[in-house]
């Protein structure tokens, strides 16, 4: 068992290709097989219309569990499938071993409807430490990587967020609608001003991606799942962006977060970001 961050960053040197190649052998062998071919009887409903799981997101997961399992002795695997079967696995994140945080199709909806707009999420932490992540679209054969201190990177070229170009609104996807309460709705209007031009967020992978890229210069949201946003915000963060939650504390992946929050491209855009949300916040309340 890992006992140690140093021994952690010496796993990450000695196997961070083999997660890759774990990462790309299951969209092989389960999901790019069933991309534009899924037959009606490997789609199912979870909550609802809207949320979606299909035969391929099960067994990619199963598929990385294992592998990543093997991998990092003494590792726990909390994967977006398994907590719906099971919720209480979801408090491994708040545990002292290392943590596999695994998405298995972000964008299910999106992989539904033959859209290339989805990808695959892996992230490691431990006692809530982002320490390394991967974000994989296979349809785009797209792969981005970031460790903790040592960088984001795109298909092997280092990633720089940038800031925001001065006088021109601020793009900022947020959660969508379809997915989202009354509430949860009002509590983003903040956003909805001058300067800045929202709109509904696709895949929150890729969203985080088009961030760290400097394409969007920020996410605004405000669910919690780990598996959404982990391998994401490490993404944002080594690329040299930031996050924030309503009470100006960084979103924490263990929960308890005052929501919404946001990711953006640099520190200030965070804070203006944020600071737009707190206004409806106070309106709300």
């Amino acid at each position: 068992m890992i006992e140690d961050t140093e021994t952690i960053d010496e796993f990450l040197d000695r196997h961070t290709g083999d997660v890759e190649e774990a990462v790309r052998k299951a969209a092989a062998a389960e999901v790019m097989p069933r991309f534009r071919r899924l037959a009606a009887h490997e789609v199912d409903q979870k909550a609802g219309p809207h949320d979606l799981v299909t035969d391929a997101d099960r067994l990619a997961e199963q598929y990385l569990t294992e592998v990543l399992g093997t991998l990092l002795p003494g590792s726990v695997v909390v994967g977006e499938e398994a907590v719906h079967a099971n919720p209480a696995s979801y408090e491994a994140l708040k545990g002292d071993n290392p943590v596999w945080i695994v998405d298995p199709v972000d964008g299910t909806r999106q992989f539904v409807h033959g859209d290339s707009g989805f990808c695959m999420l892996v992230a490691l932490a431990r006692r809530g430490v982002l320490l390394a992540s991967w974000t994989y679209a296979p349809a785009r054969e797209q792969l981005a990587t970031a460790i903790r201190g040592r960088g984001a990177f795109l298909d092997g070229e280092r990633l720089h967020s940038g800031v925001p170009d001065p006088g021109r609104d601020l793009q900022v996807a947020t959660s969508h609608p379809d997915y989202t309460t009354e509430e949860q709705k009002r509590s983003l209007l903040g956003l909805w001003t001058d300067g800045v031009a929202p709109r509904p967020c696709g895949s929150a992978g890729l969203e985080y991606l088009a961030v760290a890229r400097g394409e969007s210069d920020a996410v605004a949201f405000n669910w919690e799942a780990a598996w959404d946003h982990a391998a994401g915000l490490l993404l944002v963060e080594e690329a040299g962006g930031a996050h924030l939650t309503l009470t100006g504390e960084p979103f924490s992946i263990q929960g308890g977060n005052t929501l919404p929050f946001t990711a953006a491209r640099d520190a200030a855009t965070a804070r203006r970001v944020r600071g737009l949300l707190v206004g409806e916040a106070r309106r709300d309340g």
